[in-house]
């Protein structure tokens, strides 16, 4: 993020993504994609690439790994209020509280990264939560097309449209820097490879196989491994500070979000 603008990096990632996870659906799971479900796969390229990775990417250059991660985690509650007004679950007094709990840790965290010594982080921090409703509806709404196509498929064509839909948006939108491929750092390549072969078309194929393998709901409090390693990682690695307002907003938070999903 220090080194690449985070739209056209996104744009460009899950677009070369996209198209090698096509490649592979054409070899291991050819699939027909009709009309009837031409419009449902543009619609979760837009929520689950073009909407929810800019936001993404943008709000971690601007906020900590920690707080990325946690904040994210609030994927499920999204997940689960989008099943309750499709009809796919019933609301439940468990569930209410736990989606209470979990914004109020998601508050907690965002007002800790406030008093921040190196700057206000309520930006980045929204961007990233506006990445986790998006992407908590793109797992629900997965589910109708997963009866009907294979794991790489669904994966696959949402990230292409996905991915060439943001193009636009880093051109009107401009956001970082835009160096010359030759100027980067080979640390910088070795990010950026890992990030288009393993976080988006390796990571992207095997959510959607353990979606369709065990459903929307329990892979999606998969989410706590998230932010386990983000905030572990953010503290060990990159040295980020992790006071006391940012534990206690955790303890709620994944507290909030497991009630909510448990039986």
């Amino acid at each position: 993020m220090a080194d690449v603008s985070p739209l056209l990096f996104a744009a460009v990632r899950f677009t070369l993504a996209g198209l090698l996870l096509v490649g592979l659906a054409r070899l291991l799971e050819p699939s027909h994609v009709g009309r009837r479900d031409l419009l449902p796969m543009l619609g979760l390229g837009a929520v689950g690439i073009a909407a929810a990775q800019p936001f993404l990417a943008v709000g971690v250059g601007i906020t900590t790994a920690a707080n990325s991660a946690l904040i994210f985690s609030t994927a499920p509650i999204w997940g689960m209020l989008l099943g309750f007004a499709l009809g796919l679950e019933r609301p439940r007094p468990r569930g209410v509280a736990g989606l209470a709990l979990a914004l109020l840790g998601v508050g907690l965290v965002v007002s800790g990264g406030l008093s921040l010594g190196d700057g206000d982080t309520l930006a980045g921090d929204l961007l990233v939560l506006g990445a986790a409703i998006c992407w908590g509806c793109y797992t629900v709404l997965s589910l109708p097309l997963l009866e009907r196509h294979p794991p790489l498929s669904v994966a696959a064509y949402p990230m292409v449209a996905g991915g060439l839909a943001i193009f636009p948006v880093a051109a009107l939108f401009p956001v970082g820097v835009l160096p010359g491929a030759a100027s980067l750092a080979w640390s910088v390549w070795g990010a950026a490879i890992y990030s288009l072969l393993f976080s988006a078309a390796f990571g992207f194929a095997a959510w959607q196989r353990g979606v369709r393998r065990v459903g929307a709901n329990r892979v999606l409090v998969y989410q706590y491994l998230v932010t386990l390693i983000g905030v572990s990682a953010g503290v060990v690695l990159l040295g980020e500070r992790f006071g006391p307002e940012k534990i206690l907003g955790a303890v709620i938070l994944l507290a909030g979000v497991y009630l909510a999903r448990s039986k």
